[in-house]
């Protein structure tokens, strides 16, 4: 059994189980998309749901839509923190625009709707292929040598 990094302030970042990831992820509703379109880096901030172990997003027919489908593999990534901590988890996988009426049908279920009064008609699942996340404990940074004495250590070695 993995330590929960919250409780153990000299672990400060340790590693989720997909478990963990997943049950964070259903938390939250705000992520980041990124995909990449004519050798550029795109990133778009998305509203979703957990659906069947995949995420799904709403989106308008444009840019967001188009680029995560015609570059079907994608990142997704989400986080949260408090006073004490945060957490990050990256989902690497394929997106695809939902197009049967079973898939759409099924997508309506999870009660996804727009943030914002635009009309976002087109579902896009993004099915993972690996799901990762860290957990991490604020706090000072400890003592040590100070800024740069390691690469100068290093240096005249």
């Amino acid at each position: 059994m993995s330590m929960d990094a919250t409780t153990d302030p000299d672990t400060p970042v340790t590693e989720l189980t997909e478990a963990e990831s997943w049950d964070l992820l259903s938390g939250v509703s705000l992520g980041r998309l990124v995909t990449t379109v004519d050798g550029w880096t795109e990133i778009f901030p998305v509203n979703f749901v957990v659906q069947h172990r995949t995420l799904l997003f709403r989106t308008a027919e444009g840019t967001k839509l188009l680029t995560a489908v015609l570059n079907e593999h994608v990142l997704f990534e989400a986080d949260d923190h408090n006073v004490s901590g945060g957490w990050s988890v990256v989902l690497r996988g394929t997106a695809r625009a939902l197009s049967t009426s079973e898939e759409v049908d099924d997508a309506r279920r999870a009660g996804l709707f727009p943030w914002v009064a635009t009309q976002k008609l087109r579902f896009v699942r993004v099915t993972p292929d690996t799901v990762s996340g860290r957990r991490f404990v604020f706090g000072p940074e400890p003592d040590g040598p100070p800024a740069g004495q390691l690469i100068r250590d290093r240096q005249t070695q």
